[in-house]
């Protein structure tokens, strides 16, 4: 009889790593909730331009250039894993008010982008964007900065590692997804079974651009012990802000502390673009 019971539960648990195995990506990317775009920037009064992107892997991007009058720098925004770039407007207001111009798109799979997500293409994804801003617009590499905001915070500490940015910001962030995994399914062996990585903090150590951390300790999708091992693993300069408030509302929360401090952050790595002849 224990040998049967025994036998049932050997066998739910293998049912449940393989659908973890199967189904891991959508336990990740979720490019279906609210991909309709529901605002664009010029229904909050700023001038802007649609912007389509083409990958190396030929997937078309769709994206929003929103420039300043005078621009301190450019911002390449890097989003979640929800949602899409309709919703992200409060903070491409905010960076328009700091001074800074701003290029956010949306992943293949989300919004008016095509394709599917996957790790990789959301990588080629940030790429192709990073290629539109020095390659097409002209702007040099010491004049952006990399804004990734969760899973976002990924693909931007990704991309600091590969090219030169003037500045690194990463909101409310992951270590990895394996490790994240590992707590949200303490019970089944996720380092093990992941195929998806977003290794951040292996990222962090090879990125040279200084790096803003935010996180709070609140945050009720990505427990603040990731922004500080995130922060832990950055190359110096490096800085850290505790936010207040849960995943989606930090930065409601502490909004004048965010932007003052943000402001801050990005202002002295502009002065120090100046100085230098990239």
């Amino acid at each position: 009889m224990i040998w049967n019971i025994l036998g049932v539960l050997a066998a739910a648990y293998g049912g449940l790593a393989l659908l973890l195995t199967i189904f891991q990506s959508r336990l990740v990317f979720y490019p279906e909730v609210d991909r309709e775009v529901a605002a664009t920037p010029g229904q909050t009064g700023l001038q802007y331009e649609d912007i389509h992107l083409k990958t190396s892997d030929g997937i078309g991007l769709h994206g929003w250039y929103i420039p300043a009058a005078q621009p301190r720098g450019t911002v390449l925004f890097l989003h979640g894993n929800a949602g899409n770039i309709s919703h992200r407007l409060d903070s491409v207001q905010m960076f328009h008010r700091l001074g800074y111009s701003t290029l956010i798109f949306d992943y293949r799979g989300y919004g008016n982008s095509g394709g599917s997500p996957t790790e990789q293409g959301t990588y080629r994804d940030a790429e192709a964007a990073w290629r539109y801003l020095t390659e097409q617009r002209q702007i040099p590499y010491c004049r952006i900065v990399l804004f990734g905001e969760s899973l976002g915070g990924a693909v931007a500490a990704w991309l600091a590692a590969r090219q030169r940015p003037a500045a690194l910001v990463i909101a409310s962030g992951f270590t990895s997804v394996p490790d994240l995994g590992q707590q949200l399914y303490p019970y089944l062996p996720v380092r093990w079974l992941a195929r998806i990585r977003y290794d951040t903090r292996e990222y962090l150590r090879s990125a040279t651009a200084p790096v803003l951390i935010a996180h709070s300790p609140e945050d009720d999708i990505i427990p603040f012990e990731h922004g500080r091992a995130l922060f832990a693993a950055a190359n110096p300069p490096r800085q850290f802000l505790e936010l207040a408030g849960g995943h989606n509302d930090g930065f409601i929360f502490m909004r004048e502390a965010w932007v003052r401090v943000l402001g801050d952050f990005l202002g002295k790595q502009m002065d120090a673009a100046a100085l230098t002849m990239c």
